[in-house]
C-alpha cells in the first residue's frame, strides 16, 4: 500500500492505516522526542500523545503544506520542546544527578548520529557548518532562536535569517 494511501485510510479514521503508520514511523519520531527530552520514559509517554495527536489531527494533514513525514515529525518536536518548557519538566530535572548532564554534554558534540537516524544525514553533510550548528540547536536539540542566539554569540536576526536560509538550502536538495 502507497502511503498517500495510508494518509486517506487514516484520514477515514481506519485503525489498520492508523497502526501501519505507527509502524513506519514510531521509531524515528522517538528518536527526535529522545534527542529534546532526554529520558526514555517521557519519550515513549511523548510518542504517546503524539500518536494520538496524529490520529485526533490527520484531516488537518495536507499534501500541499509537505510531507507526511515532516508533519508527524513537527507534531513530535513540537510536543517535546513543550514539555522541556513545562514547569513540571524543569522541577523534575532539578535534582538530576552529574552522570545526567555528563551525558548530555557528551552527546551535543555527536550531532551527526542524531540527524542520520531520521535519513537526513547526507543532506545535512552538504549544508556549510554554520547551517549544521544552527539545524541541531533549533530543531535538533529543541532551542529557541533566542536560545541558539546566545549560544552561537550570533545576534537574533542573524539566526533567524540564517535558519530561514539554511532551511531553504535543505529544501533545494531535498528536492534534487
Amino acid at each position: 500500500m502507497q502511503p498517500t494511501e495510508l494518509i486517506i485510510q487514516l484520514q477515514q479514521r481506519n485503525e489498520n492505516a492508523f497502526q501501519r503508520i505507527y509502524e513506519m514511523y514510531a521509531e524515528n519520531t522517538f528518536g527526535v522526542i529522545y534527542n529534546i527530552i532526554r529520558d526514555e520514559t517521557l519519550a515513549e509517554e511523548i510518542l504517546q500523545d503524539v500518536f494520538v495527536k496524529i490520529w485526533n489531527n490527520a484531516n488537518s494533514y495536507s499534501e500541499k503544506k509537505g510531507r507526511f513525514f515532516t508533519w508527524i515529525l513537527n507534531i513530535a518536536r513540537n510536543a517535546a520542546i513543550d514539555k522541556t518548557r513545562s514547569k513540571s519538566f524543569k522541577n523534575s530535572k532539578q535534582n538530576q544527578n552529574a552522570d545526567y548532564f555528563v551525558d548530555i554534554l557528551e552527546e551535543k558534540s555527536s550531532f551527526s548520529h542524531k540527524i542520520d537516524a531520521i535519513g537526513i544525514q547526507k543532506y545535512i553533510d552538504i549544508l556549510e557548518p554554520l547551517c549544521k550548528k544552527v539545524i541541531d540547536l533549533l530543531f535538533f536539540k529543541g532551542y529557541t532562536q533566542k536560545e541558539a542566539s546566545e549560544a552561537l554569540k550570533i545576534p537574533l536576526g542573524t539566526i533567524k535569517t540564517r535558519n530561514r536560509i539554511c532551511i531553504n538550502k535543505l529544501r533545494e536538495t531535498l528536492a534534487v
